[in-house]
Order: structure tokens, then sequence, then C-alpha cells
């Protein structure tokens, strides 16, 4: 199984609830980055992780505490099976970067042992078990670009016709998500109860015109996040000025995305920021949710 890196095109964030999750309203589109999760049988459980070069093989939890270990025990619990597997992870979404990648790998893991275990999950029974694993997983089964409520874990599709170009630069330093939420709450003490509404973003959706969505591009947690890393705001200036319509951090960060005017634009501005950066993606999206990858 194959799962896409997401990133938030809006991210409107409101005051702690009493339960302690901030309420968000946000606008998901499914990256071409990927997370392939296999799956084969087993007598017992085991799970591997291979990452590329570029990624800190020790900030991937082992065994035991992987969300792929706990998607599979949710689901097996769900079913009164036995949670036997052999596993193995191949990962290019940058990892503690705002890109979701471990709710891609617990996406594909719950549809691979699925089909593995032949259990037919109904697809609402797969969402409300992604929405017990994390916030982001249901949207990493669903793919596309959605609008997500609630903690991030009520999504429902919206029209996104266009195909738009990104370039990623990932951070070799990862940055905790909980202490960009707790930096927002000191830094915005009368944070509404509602977060801000996704219409505009919607709208330059629809419009289907780089520019439009560059200038409707909105997250929350960015200044937070760059009061926590004030040198990702010295790569945000640099993609900016080498051509990118607007620069913005992934989520929580500190990954920095960069929208292009067109896939030549997206190459041209990732040329640039290469010089400087030793990892630089480019990608697009919308693309597929969690889905079957077959190899040869």
């Amino acid at each position: 199984m194959r799962a896409p890196a997401k990133i938030n095109l809006h991210l409107g964030v409101g005051a702690p609830r009493p339960d302690g999750f901030h309420p968000l309203v946000t606008v998901y589109q499914a990256v071409g980055l990927y997370d392939d999760v296999t799956v084969e049988p087993s007598p017992g459980w085991t799970l591997g992780v291979s990452v590329p070069e570029w990624i800190d093989a020790d900030a991937v939890p082992v065994t035991g505490a992987n969300i792929v270990d706990r998607a599979a025990r949710l689901l097996a619990a769900h079913h009164g099976v036995e949670a036997h597997a052999g596993v193995s992870v191949a990962k290019a979404i940058p990892v503690a970067g705002g890109m979701a990648g471990g709710s891609a790998d617990a996406a594909a893991a719950l549809v691979a042992l699925d089909r593995l275990w032949e259990l037919q999950t109904p697809d609402d029974d797969l969402l409300r078990l992604a929405a017990e694993l994390g916030s982001d997983v249901p949207f990493a089964l669903l793919g596309g670009t959605a609008l997500g409520t609630g903690r991030g874990e009520l999504v429902e599709p919206v029209p996104d016709p266009a195909t738009w170009w990104w370039v990623v630069v990932p951070s070799t330093e990862g940055l905790s998500t909980p202490a960009v939420y707790r930096r927002f709450d000191e830094l915005a003490p009368d944070a509404p109860d509602e977060p801000a509404g996704a219409g505009t973003l919607l709208q330059a959706l629809e419009s289907g015109d780089p520019e439009v969505l560059a200038g409707a591009l909105h997250n929350d947690l960015e200044g937070p996040a760059l009061d926590l890393r004030p040198d990702l705001a010295d790569v945000l200036e640099e993609g900016e000025e080498a051509g990118a319509l607007r620069g913005m951090l992934s989520g929580s960060g500190p990954t920095c995305l960069f929208l292009a005017e067109s896939a030549d634009a997206a190459r041209e501005v990732a040329g640039a920021l290469a010089a400087r950066h030793e990892v630089v993606l480019v990608t697009h999206g919308p693309v597929a949710g969690a889905h079957v990858v077959t190899y040869g």
C-alpha cells in the first residue's frame, strides 16, 4: 500500500477544548510524496523501517512505539483476531516535518492488514479507527483535497480541479507538534473558540489560478513555529526570492513549502534552493489517498 504526504492549504486553530485538543478548520491536500507499507503472512508480528539517506533513521520510532504497531493492534482488536504479520515500511515523507508521514503509514497499514487478514472492514469503520490513531489519519485514507473539522479528523472532499505544483524543503531538525501548539497558546491567549473559516481558500481552489491560491494560503501555526525556529523564515524568504508565488510552513513545520506557477517554475525554484539545501523536492497535488501499488 502507498499513502501520500499531506499539506495544509488552510489551517485555522481555535482555543483549546476541554479535552485538550484544539478545534481546527483546515483544508488538506495530498501531494505526491509517499510512504510504502508492505505486509505478508507471518506467525508473529515484525516491523521493519527503511529510510533514504536524507532522513534520520533514529527519528523513526521502533517496533512497539510506531503508529503502525498501534494500527495493527487496533484493527485486530476490532475484529478479535491475532495481530500477526510481517510489515515493512519504506519512508520518503519527511519525519517530524508537518507532512503527516506517520499518519500515512497508519492509513496504509490499516488498509493493507485489512486485506491480508481478509476482514472486509466497512469504510466507515476504517475511518473511525483511523480517527482513533490520529487527527490526520482519516485524510490519509481519503486523499485528494478535503475540508477537515473537529480536531482535523472529520473530513469531507472538496472540489479541486487543478494541478498545483510545490517545492518542498525538509529540515534536518524536527519540530515537535505539541511544542508548536503550546507556543500558539502562549502567543494567542485570546484565540477564538471557533477557528478561522476556509471560504477564501475554497474559492481560490475553484479558480484554478496559482496566484489566487497563493494569496489565500493560511496557517495559524506558522507564527508559533517560526517563533521557535526563526531560521525557517530565512528559508521561506529564499524560496520567494527564487520565484515561488508563496512560501509557507507545512502544518506545524519545520518543512517549508513553496507554491509555484507551473511544473517548470517549480523546477526552477528547486534548482535555486538546491544551491543552499541538501534536499529539495518537487511534487504536485492533489493525489489519491492510500492505494495498492503493484511492482514488476
